[in-house]
């Protein structure tokens, strides 16, 4: 279904279709679009679930800076970069440990630093390192072989696959490896919203609100200083959100509502005009939202149009 429209001087130039699910604080559906039920790979929206997977296995840490790093998808800065290097030194580890290829930082201001300093792609600086940091630690803690820790038949990996299919209510129809190596399970989006509800509506003191918390503490330890889903979590009270590859994107509050979303192109410059429109839906508000409602398409240096929300 059409989602989101790319106006250009006035004219326009292409559609970005896609499904997104919008549930209650009950968990029913009160608006859609698309197909919702049908499986995709959530990509790194499941890495929440993946969280609670391993802090159920063992996983041994108590600061909640740690717990909302294994849950990231970092930028690769340098304080990412420093705190995923703590964790492996004090296991005893090195980045060689790390399954995850290495890669530059996100943003394009970071990789030029990186590259003028002598430096270049490594380990650590992928964006999935605090997860796969936490995996190494869970399989040490829990007496697992460290060898193949992302193998979908490594019994790490069992326990993250029960965690996403216990949230979501559903059965992975489908296991793929994801970007970073690890295996990604696909579910559907009302599945998907249905868990991150889950997450913040829990009680406190259990580990899946444990992982809320710490995520919604240090939003850019989970993305980036300037990260989406890190300046959504700064300006919408309450809110968890975490984007995924593939134009995926999740994000819930408690007593309000879940949003889960597929572009089905993989554009992630249409997910969240996308996203504002289906938390408008819900009746939430916030000043990031309008920076984020319309996307600016620039011509010359200049704004000229915009990607926004057909729905």
């Amino acid at each position: 279904m059409p989602l989101a429209e790319v106006v250009r001087s006035g004219f326009v130039e292409g559609i970005h279709r896609g499904s997104v699910a919008v549930l209650d604080a009950a968990g029913a559906p009160v608006a859609g679009a698309g197909d919702v039920a049908s499986p995709i790979f959530p990509r790194s929206s499941n890495k929440p679930m993946q969280a609670i997977g391993m802090l159920r296995a063992g996983l041994p840490l108590t600061e909640p800076a740690d717990v909302a790093l294994v849950s990231a998808s970092h930028a690769g800065e340098e304080f990412h970069v420093e705190r995923v290097t703590a964790l492996l030194r004090g296991a005893g580890l090195t980045e060689e440990a790390l399954h995850c290829p290495p890669d530059l930082p996100v943003g394009e201001a970071a990789r030029e630093a990186v590259l003028r300093a002598g430096g270049g792609p490594t380990r650590t600086r992928m964006n999935c390192s605090g997860k796969h940091t936490g995996m190494l630690l869970t399989c040490l803690a829990a007496g697992w072989p460290l060898d193949g820790y992302w193998r979908p038949e490594h019994p790490l990996q069992q326990r993250l696959a029960a965690a996403i299919e216990e949230f979501t209510g559903e059965t992975a129809a489908a296991v793929g490896v994801d970007g970073c190596g690890a295996p990604v399970l696909a579910v559907s989006l009302t599945g998907l919203a249905r868990a991150y509800l889950r997450l913040v509506s829990a009680e406190p003191g259990t580990v899946e609100r444990t992982v809320a918390d710490a995520m919604r503490a240090y939003p850019e330890l989970v993305g980036g200083t300037q990260a989406d889903d890190t300046r959504l979590m700064r300006g919408v009270p309450g809110l968890l959100a975490k984007v995924g590859a593939e134009g995926v994107v999740a994000a819930a509050v408690p007593g309000i509502g879940a949003v889960a979303l597929k572009i089905d192109d993989g554009a992630g410059r249409a997910r969240m005009p996308v996203l504002v429109a289906a938390l408008r839906r819900l009746g939430v508000e916030a000043p990031v939202l309008a920076e984020y409602a319309e996307l600016p398409l620039l011509g010359g240096g200049l704004p000229v149009g915009a990607i926004r929300p057909l729905w």
